[in-house]
């Protein structure tokens, strides 16, 4: 089947674009069940308290490299601050190779599995970390493809 010409222009365009972007997330509508569940959900304020703690997190680590958060290291700052062990290597070359990630990619994941990390007061990246954000990456592949 031949592609419609709009389809075309979308996917010739949609890699680089979603390449700079680096959280891709589908937000299916809430089940009926969900809402009218009797389980209460983390306060509005006790999710605040865990991103200020992030932020502050942030700031003090790139105290003096002239940057504020995760979202803004630069290549350098990346190797140094978001280390991961060999499971978490293994699951970005899973990722790299089965979904045809980019280096640009790559470096994103990164940046939201430190994020991620600090939003649970982790100091180092773990493999679930590693593997919600290859999770907010499959929009490059399976949306535009």
């Amino acid at each position: 089947m031949v592609p419609h010409p709009i389809q075309r222009y979308i996917s010739k365009i949609s890699g680089p674009l979603l390449d700079r972007i680096d959280i891709h997330i589908d937000v299916p509508a809430v089940k009926f069940r969900e809402l009218a569940s009797d389980v209460p959900a983390e306060s509005s304020s006790a999710i605040r308290e865990r991103v200020v703690r992030a932020r502050r997190v942030q700031l003090d680590r790139f105290y003096g490299e002239n940057i504020f958060c995760n979202a803004q290291m630069t290549p350098r700052l990346i190797r140094k601050y978001c280390i991961v062990d060999a499971a978490s290597k293994s699951l970005l070359e899973n990722a790299i190779t089965r979904l045809g990630l980019s280096a640009r990619a790559y470096d994103r994941i990164l940046k939201v599995s430190r994020t991620l990390a600090d939003l649970e007061g982790k100091e180092n990246i773990e493999p679930g970390h590693v593997s919600e954000a290859i999770q907010y990456r499959t929009l490059d592949r399976n949306f535009w493809a």
